[in-house]
C-alpha cells in the first residue's frame, strides 16, 4: 500500500497519464481500487482532468476525499473555471480542503464576486472563522483580485492568526504595488507582536523594501537572514535579497553576496545579468551570461531578455545573434517579451532589416513592441519608415501609448516634414496626450527642428504646468534656431520661476550661447551650474564650452577647459577644438588636437574629412594625401550628405554628387512644383535658369 501510494503521488507530480493508468489497472485487478479511497484520490490526482471526471462518475458515494482529489487535478491543469463550474455537482459536503482550492481557482481567474460566494459559503461552515489555513486562502483570493480592504477584513475576522495569515496579508500588500502598507502591516502585526517571520514573510518584506528604495530596511532583513542562518537551505530568500540589492543599484553587494553563494539558480544568475545591464555594464553582463552558460545553467526568458539588452547597449550583434538561437532552441522565440527585446536589439545593432522580419512574424503585439520598431527605424536613419509603421500601428487597431508617441514625434522631427507635424499634434489633442509633460516637450522639439518655431513658441506658452522638460525644450528650441539671446532670457525666466535647471537645461543654453556667440552669458552659467545649482557637468557640458570658446577664439581658454577633464575628454570635445582651430588657422595647435582625436575615435570618418579639409586649406598636399591613405586602409568611405525639401506635401530629397537619372528626375520635378507655386514669368525664369524650361 505504501509502495502504491508514492508511486502513485510520483506520476501525479511528474504528470504522466499512462503510469497512472498503469498503476490504476493493478488496483481494480488486485481489488484495492474501491476498497481504499486514499490510493483512489491519488488516482485521481495523477489523471488529466477529463479522465479523473469519468472515473469519479463511477464511484457510487464518493467521499470529500474524493472530490477534493478531483478539484486538485482541474486546479493542477490550470482550469480555474472547470473546477468553480464543477463544485456544485460533486455530491459532497465542502470541508477545509475544498474551500482552499476554490477560492485558488477564483484568485487565479480572477473572479472577486464568485470569491465572495466561497468565502460566505466558508463562513457559514464556520471554516473561515475557525481553520486558519482557509481564512489564508480567502485573504489571498482578496487580495489576487485587487481587494486589499477585503483581505484585511478577512484577516481580522480571524481570532487568532498565525504567520501564514499575516504572511498573506504583508505579500498580497506588495503584490498589488502597496509596498508601503506592506512595511506598515509587518511592523504592526508581525515585529510589534513579537511573531517570528518564516522566510516567506521576508521575501515579501524584501520585495517591499525594494520597491519603496528603502536601503536600510532592506539591509535590516539581510542582516536577520545572516544571524539567524535563513538563507542557508532558502535559495528564494537569498534571491529576494539579491535582488533587492540589484534593484537598489548597488553591484557591489550584489557581486559579494552572489560570490557567497553555495547555490545558484537561474533566478540568482539572472538577477546580477539585469543588475550589470541596469547600471550600463554591458560588457560584464555579457560576461557573466557566458558563465552561467558554462555552469550548465539553462537561461530562461527572463534572463534572454537582460542578456539581448546588454548586447544592445554593446551594440555586439553577433552575441545578439547568439543569443537569438538560443531563444529558439528553448522555445521562447516569439514570447512577447523575447521577440520585443530581440527587436530592438537588433534595431540598436543597425541590423532592422532582421528586426522588421522578426517583428512581421510575432503573433502578438502590444505598444511596447511598436514602439521599439517605430524608435528603431528613426535610429537607423529611417524616419519615413518610422511614421509607415506609425500609420500600419493605427490601422491594426492598437492604442499607442505615450512613449509611442514620444517616438512618432521624434521621426516627425529626424524627416522635418512641418505639415506632419501639425498633424501629429491635432492627433495629440484628439487623444488626451497633449496634457503629458514628456510628450509636449517632445512636440516643441519636433516644431522646432522642422524649422516652424513660432508654433513651438504658442505651444510652451499654451501649456499650464511647465516642468523643467518643457522648458529645457524650448531653450533648445531657441537655440537651434540661433536666438541665443533669447535662449538666454527663457533660462532666466524659467530660474524666476522656481523652476531648477537640470544637465538637459544647461546643456541646452550652452549650446545656445556657443551658436549666438555669447561667450559672457554662456561662462557665467556654467560657473552657476556647479556652484548655485550643484549640477556636476558632464563632457556634453565640456564640450559646449569648448566650442562657445572655440568659435570666439579664445582657444586658450577651450584648452584649459580639456585640460580640467583630467583625460575624460570625448571625440566630440576635440572635435569642436579642431574645428575652431581650422576657423581661426590655428596651425600650431590643430595637429595635436588631431592626434587626440584620431587616438579617441580611429574610426570616424568625419574626423577625417575634417582634418583633410584643413590640411588642404594650408597646401599640406602629403598630409592630404596620408589622411586619405589612412580611410582608404580602414575600409572608411564618407557617408554622402542629402537635403530634403518639401513642396506641396511631398518631399523630394537630393543626394550630394547625384548625377544619376533619378536624380535630375527629382530636381525637375522640384523646379516643375516650384514653378506652379510661383506660376507666371518668375516660374518659367527659375525653370530657365536651371537649363531646364524646355524640357
Amino acid at each position: 500500500m505504501q509502495l502504491l501510494q508514492k508511486l502513485l503521488e510520483a506520476a501525479a507530480a511528474a504528470s504522466t497519464p499512462l503510469a497512472a493508468g498503469h498503476l490504476h489497472a493493478h488496483l481494480i485487478t488486485s481489488g484495492l481500487l474501491h476498497s481504499s479511497h486514499h490510493l483512489t484520490a491519488h488516482v485521481l490526482e495523477s489523471y488529466p482532468p477529463g479522465r479523473a471526471r469519468d472515473l469519479f462518475d463511477e464511484i457510487p458515494r464518493p467521499t470529500p476525499r474524493l472530490a477534493n482529489a478531483l478539484l486538485r487535478a482541474h486546479v493542477r491543469a490550470r482550469e480555474w473555471r472547470a473546477a468553480l463550474l464543477l463544485a456544485p455537482r460533486l455530491r459532497v459536503r465542502p470541508d477545509g480542503f475544498t474551500f482552499p482550492l476554490l477560492l485558488r481557482a477564483c484568485a487565479m481567474l480572477p473572479c472577486l464576486a464568485r470569491g465572495r460566494a466561497v468565502h460566505a459559503a466558508a463562513v457559514r461552515s464556520y471554516a473561515a472563522s475557525e481553520d486558519a489555513f482557509v481564512a489564508a486562502a480567502v485573504v489571498q483570493m482578496y487580495a489576487g483580485c485587487g481587494d486589499m480592504a477585503g483581505a484585511v477584513g478577512a484577516y481580522g475576522a480571524f481570532e487568532e492568526p498565525d504567520v501564514v495569515l499575516r504572511t498573506s496579508v504583508v505579500t498580497g500588500y506588495e503584490q498589488n504595488g502597496m509596498p508601503e502598507e506592506a512595511m506598515e502591516f509587518f511592523a504592526r502585526n508581525v515585529v510589534r507582536q513579537g511573531v517570528v517571520p518564516s522566510p516567506v514573510t521576508l521575501v515579501s518584506v524584501i520585495s517591499a523594501a525594494s520597491q519603496l528604495g528603502h536601503v536600510r530596511n532592506g539591509q535590516a532583513c539581510h542582516a536577520y537572514v545572516l544571524r539567524n542562518s535563513l538563507g542557508n537551505n532558502n535559495l528564494a530568500l537569498v534571491n529576494a535579497v539579491l535582488g533587492f540589492y540589484v534593484k537598489i543599484g548597488d553591484v557591489q553587494a550584489s557581486r559579494r553576496l552572489f560570490e557567497g553563494m553555495a547555490n545558484r539558480d537561474v533566478v540568482t544568475w539572472s538577477c546580477m545579468i539585469k543588475g550589470y545591464v541596469q547600471c550600463g555594464d554591458a560588457h560584464e553582463a555579457l560576461r557573466m551570461y557566458r558563465e552561467m552558460v558554462k555552469a550548465r545553467v539553462q537561461p530562461n526568458s527572463v534572463t534572454l531578455v537582460s542578456v539581448m539588452q546588454a548586447c544592445a547597449l554593446a551594440a555586439d550583434a553577433e552575441e545578439g545573434k547568439r543569443v537569438h538561437h538560443t531563444a529558439v532552441n528553448i522555445g521562447c522565440e516569439l514570447e512577447l517579451g523575447v521577440a520585443t527585446a530581440l527587436v530592438d536589439m537588433y534595431m540598436k545593432c543597425s541590423c532592422h532589416e532582421k528586426a522588421m522580419h522578426l517583428f512581421r512574424r510575432m503573433p502578438k503585439k502590444d505598444a511596447v513592441a511598436w514602439a521599439a520598431v517605430i524608435g528603431g527605424l528613426t535610429q537607423n536613419e529611417l524616419p519615413d519608415e518610422s511614421l509607415r509603421m506609425f500609420k500600419c500601428m493605427l490601422l491594426d487597431d492598437h492604442v499607442p501609448d505615450a512613449v509611442v508617441m514620444v517616438k512618432v514625434l521624434a521621426a516627425c522631427s529626424a524627416s522635418g516634414v512641418t505639415r506632419q507635424s501639425i498633424c501629429l499634434h491635432g492627433y495629440l489633442v484628439r487623444s488626451g496626450f497633449d496634457n503629458n509633460a514628456f510628450v509636449a516637450s517632445t512636440l516643441l522639439d519636433s516644431y522646432s527642428k522642422c524649422g516652424n518655431l513660432d508654433s513651438a513658441i504658442r505651444l510652451f506658452e499654451g501649456i499650464t504646468e511647465k516642468d523643467v522638460v518643457v522648458w529645457s525644450s524650448m531653450i533648445a528650441g531657441y537655440g537651434a534656431h540661433g536666438l541665443g539671446q533669447e535662449a538666454v532670457a527663457l533660462y532666466q525666466r524659467m530660474i524666476a520661476s522656481s523652476i531648477k535647471p537640470n544637465h538637459a537645461t544647461f546643456l541646452s543654453v550652452l549650446s545656445a550661447c556657443s551658436h549666438s556667440g555669447l561667450v559672457h552669458e554662456g561662462r557665467h552659467i556654467f560657473n552657476d551650474m556647479t556652484r548655485v545649482y550643484g549640477v556636476m557637468p558632464n563632457p556634453d557640458h565640456q564640450c559646449a564650452m569648448v566650442d562657445l570658446f572655440g568659435r570666439a577664439g579664445e582657444l586658450q581658454e577651450a584648452i584649459r577647459i580639456i585640460r580640467g577633464m583630467d583625460g575624460r575628454a570625448v571625440a566630440h570635445t576635440w572635435c569642436a577644438l579642431l574645428a575652431a582651430c581650422r576657423e581661426h588657422n590655428d596651425t600650431e595647435t590643430y595637429e595635436l588636437v588631431a592626434k587626440n582625436l584620431l587616438e579617441l575615435d580611429p574610426d570616424h570618418v568625419g574626423y577625417y574629412n575634417l582634418l583633410t579639409n584643413i590640411y588642404a586649406f594650408d597646401e599640406k598636399w602629403e598630409s592630404v594625401k596620408e589622411t586619405k591613405d589612412k580611410m582608404r586602409d580602414r575600409g572608411l568611405r564618407k557617408v554622402p550628405g542629402y537635403s530634403a525639401v518639401e513642396v506641396n506635401n511631398v518631399v523630394h530629397t537630393f543626394i550630394a554628387g547625384d548625377r544619376s537619372h533619378q536624380g535630375r528626375e527629382n530636381i525637375c520635378t522640384l523646379l516643375f512644383d516650384l514653378s506652379q507655386k510661383l506660376r507666371g514669368e518668375d516660374g518659367f525664369y527659375a525653370l530657365e535658369m536651371f537649363g531646364v524650361a524646355d524640357n
